[in-house]
């Protein structure tokens, strides 16, 4: 790990190991070049998708577990929550710094691969495609103290202004408000969109609504934000839509639940 003076901040450079090469994998990866590391080697069982990435960085696949490089300084265990344990099955590196980037995973199941394992948990949705790559809170827990040091110092290369540390409790809380805010709230996008497209309407238009709703939400609480005929407790207008909706049950059941919510009380059935 080599140490660079830039202005007042202080630059670690650190060598990288990177394993999977999945959406995760790939932006992490992609901050991690940006922010003047060396990714020495990917490691992943997708070949292609390994290959692809070791051409964009100018670095080495390998897709056994055997092949791995061992001179890193840390290893970053990008892989689906169920595919962890199995890798760490396969892994020795004992003195290195390991850490998987699941939320709701304990950092325990390291604990054979090395005596410094912790979490690199990414609070962000991310897709490789992406050309613009957003901030990226990251959340660490290490096992001790060297473990702590070296993901903080790799987290702030990355985003210095957002780098907490969680344990197990707080990260698996977090990860259940990520996906109501973000993995719910998308499919409700995705359920409109087939209802624009079905009632002949362009979702698009509804584009500088959604992002308004999300603008408000740095200055105001949700709480204080809610509009629309349920916050009102217009039920001429909400009986309306019912009706309107009912060629569309999923998107009924939704709102029948959702303006349920709001009104605080279960909805009634329409004559």
């Amino acid at each position: 790990m080599r140490k660079f003076c830039l202005s007042k901040w202080y630059l670690y450079v650190m060598n990288i190991v990177i394993i999977g090469s999945g959406n995760v994998a790939a932006v992490l990866g992609r901050k991690f070049v940006a922010a003047g590391h060396h990714i020495l080697q990917i490691l992943s069982r997708n070949a292609s998708a390994a290959s692809e990435l070791a051409y964009e960085w100018n670095t080495e696949s390998a897709n056994y577990s055997s092949l791995i490089n061992k001179e890193a300084d840390v290893y970053i265990v990008a892989v689906a929550d169920g595919a962890i344990e199995g890798v760490a099955n396969d892994l020795r590196l004992p003195g290195k710094v390991v850490a998987h980037t699941a939320a709701a995973v304990k950092m325990d199941v390291l604990k054979e691969v090395t005596e410094n394992y912790g979490v690199f948990y990414p609070l962000q949705s991310l897709r490789k495609e992406q050309e613009q790559i957003p901030e990226i809170p990251i959340y660490i827990e290490g096992v001790n103290e060297q473990t702590n040091n070296v993901l903080n110092k790799l987290a702030r290369s990355v985003y210095k202004e957002a780098c907490y540390s969680a344990d197990f409790d707080k990260r698996t809380k977090l990860h259940i408000g990520a996906v109501l805010v973000n993995n719910f709230t998308n499919h409700l996008f995705s359920l409109t969109e087939a209802y624009c497209k079905k009632e002949g309407i362009e979702f698009t238009e509804l584009l500088p609504l959604i992002d308004n709703t999300f603008y408000r939400l740095h200055d105001a609480a949700p709480s204080s934000l809610q509009t629309g005929p349920a916050a009102r407790g217009d039920m001429e207008t909400i009986d309306k839509h019912r009706a309107l909706l009912d060629k569309h049950p999923q998107l009924l059941k939704l709102y029948e639940f959702l303006t349920g919510s709001i009104l605080g009380r279960p909805l009634t059935p329409l004559d």
